[in-house]
C-alpha cells in the first residue's frame, strides 16, 4: 500500500523547447558521472537523475554526454575512475556518497564536482561549510547519525522488549565516525546495548551474522553505504533466516527488511541535475550552498514482519508512507 507516489519522470513534450535552443547552439556539454557500485544498483536514481536534466533541456546524444564509470563496490578503484574521468575533458563531475565525494576532491580541484547524495557533507570534511562549501564541490547532503537513531527507535517501538541491538556497517567508509556516537546517545534512555559489525563485503556477511547470534543480537540497524545498499536483498534475505529483526535504508525495506527510514534518494539525485545546469550555465561550485534533503520516508515490510511472528504497532503503520503487505 502505497501512500506517496513514485516521481513523474516528465517526457519530452515540456523539455524538448530548452533542448532545441541548446542544440541551435552547438554546445555539447560531457558530464563525468562516477558511480561507487555498480549500474543495477541505482536504476531508479539514474533515471531520476537523466529525467531531472531531460526537463533542464538536456538530451543525451543531442547536446550532453555523459560518461559512466563503476567502482562496484570496491573503493581503492575511486582514485583511477576520476582520473580517467578527468582525462576526457568532463565539464562536470557527478559522483555520490562520501568515498565518491572525498576521491574525487584528491584527483581534481578544478573541475567542478556535484555530490547527488553524501552523509554529513560538513563533519566528513566533504565541505567546510554548507552554506559556503568554498572550492570546486557542492551538491546535496543528509543526515546519517539521525537517520540511524531514528531507526534504531523504530525497533524499540515495534519491540519493546528488546535489549540488544547489532549495528552493521562497512568500516572502511569514513562516514560513520559521526553515526556511532549518536546512536549510542539514542540507546542509552531506550535500555538498549549496541553492538558493533563490520563488513566491507557479501564474502563477510554471514559470518557478521554468525556473530549477532552468538551475542543474542535481537535487531539490527544497518548504516547507508554503498557496498551494503548494492547488496540490500542479500542481507534482507540473511536477516530473515536468522530471523533477526532488521531496519535500514527505504531500498532496504522494499527488499525485504522489516522497517526502513530514510531519505527518498531519486528525488536528491533528480535535483542534483539542478546543481549540473547551473554550473554548465557559468556559475561556480563554491556559490552554490549545499542543500539538505528534504524528503524522507517510512516504510514497513508487514509480509516480513508476518514471516518472523510480529505484530507491528498500530502506532508506526499509520506513520508509514509505505505498508508492503
Amino acid at each position: 500500500m502505497r501512500r506517496r507516489a513514485f516521481i513523474k519522470l516528465l517526457g519530452g513534450a515540456a523539455a524538448w523547447p530548452l533542448a532545441a535552443r541548446a542544440q541551435q547552439s552547438g554546445k555539447v556539454y560531457r558530464i563525468g558521472f562516477v558511480g561507487t557500485i555498480s549500474a543495477d544498483s541505482l536504476p531508479q536514481r539514474l533515471e531520476a537523475f537523466r529525467a531531472g536534466l531531460h526537463e533542464l533541456g538536456y538530451q543525451e546524444g543531442r547536446n550532453v554526454v555523459i560518461e559512466y564509470r563503476w567502482a562496484d563496490g570496491q573503493y581503492e578503484r575511486l582514485p583511477a575512475l576520476f582520473a580517467e574521468i578527468v582525462r576526457l575533458n568532463v565539464n562536470v563531475i557527478v559522483t555520490h556518497g562520501t568515498p565518491g565525494a572525498l576521491a574525487a576532491k584528491q584527483v581534481t580541484n578544478t573541475i567542478p564536482i556535484v555530490v547527488a547524495a553524501v552523509g554529513d557533507a560538513e563533519a566528513s570534511g566533504v565541505v567546510g561549510s554548507l552554506a559556503r562549501p568554498g572550492g570546486n564541490l557542492t551538491g546535496l547532503t543528509f543526515f546519517n547519525p539521525e537517520l540511524a537513531a531514528k531507526r534504531l527507535e523504530l525497533l524499540k517501538e515495534t519491540l519493546p522488549g528488546l535489549t540488544d541491538v547489532g549495528v552493521l556497517l562497512n568500516p572502511v567508509n569514513p562516514i560513520n565516525e559521526p553515526i556511532v556516537p549518536t546512536m549510542r546517545r539514542t540507546a542509552e534512555p531506550l535500555k538498549l546495548n549496541l553492538q558493533q559489525f563490520g563488513v566491507r563485503g557479501p564474502a563477510e556477511f554471514e559470518a557478521a551474522f554468525a556473530e549477532m547470534a552468538a551475542k543474542r543480537v535481537g535487531a539490527l540497524v544497518i548504516i547507508d553505504d554503498a557496498t551494503l545498499i548494492a547488496n540490500a536483498p542479500v542481507l534482507a534475505q540473511i536477516a530473515l533466516q536468522r530471523r533477526v529483526s532488521s531496519s535500514g535504508w527505504s531500498d532496504y525495506a522494499v527488499s525485504g527488511g522489516l522497517l526502513a527510514y530514510g531519505i527518498n534518494f531519486p528525488d536528491m539525485f533528480r535535483r542534483a541535475a539542478t546543481f549540473v545546469d547551473k554550473i554548465l550555465k557559468g556559475v561556480k561550485p563554491s556559490d552554490l550552498p549545499v542543500e539538505r534533503a528534504t524528503k524522507f520516508e517510512t516504510i514497513v515490510n508487514l509480509k516480513t514482519a508476518k514471516a518472523l511472528g510480529l505484530d507491528v504497532p498500530t502506532s508506526i503503520l499509520l506513520r508509514a508512507d509505505e505498508v508492503i503487505e
